[in-house]
């Protein structure tokens, strides 16, 4: 499973919109990995922003 599935697991998984910097610390990631499958994301839509740097699956 690549860091993009994961992160978006992490998401459905917590049902509410979360933060890069959350969503590091709950799936013991790197900050790094997750901002970049973060864009990744949001380049393909598959996530989107209901409220300011937090985020949630399309």
């Amino acid at each position: 499973m690549d860091i993009a599935e994961k992160v978006l697991e992490i998401m459905r998984a917590e049902g509410q919109p979360l933060n890069a910097g959350k969503i590091a610390e709950l799936g013991g990631l790197d900050r790094k990995d997750v901002d970049k499958a973060m864009t990744k994301l949001k380049k393909e839509e598959r996530i989107v922003s209901p409220l300011r740097c937090y985020w949630i699956p399309a």
